[in-house]
């Protein structure tokens, strides 16, 4: 699935696998009122992006993965326990919008958005 390889890759770091499955023009739609909300245009911020989730060691349990022609869904628990309060344990939904063979644009849909919102802020208040 091209989302493992996503996945994968950027575990790996491997950029060039990354350019093979990233749209030149792709985007990741962060909902939510956090430093980490925005949308996230080209690999270079969506690197960032992960590189700064990264740092939260999340762990992740996959529910369920949908597919249609130019999409797939990917629905999956998150959870952390480390850090400062809070610990996050939730759902996520992720939608990825697929063109030519490649990620063109990410929509992220939390289960609790305030409750992303809550720890993302208290993670990263200054």
């Amino acid at each position: 699935v091209l989302i493992n390889r996503f996945f994968e890759a950027y575990s790996l770091r491997s950029i060039s696998v990354i350019r093979e499955v990233l749209h030149s023009q792709v985007k990741w739609n962060v909902p939510g009122r956090h430093p980490l909300s925005g949308t996230k245009s080209g690999m270079e911020e969506i690197i960032e992006y992960m590189d700064q989730l990264a740092e939260f060691n999340f762990m992740s349990e996959g529910i369920v993965l949908g597919f249609s022609d130019d999409h797939i869904i990917d629905c999956h628990r998150v959870w952390n326990n480390q850090g400062k309060n809070p610990t996050i344990n939730t759902m996520l939904c992720i939608l990825w919008k697929i063109q030519d063979g490649k990620i063109r644009e990410i929509f992220s849909f939390p289960q609790d958005q305030y409750e992303i919102d809550h720890f993302f802020n208290s993670q990263l208040e200054s």
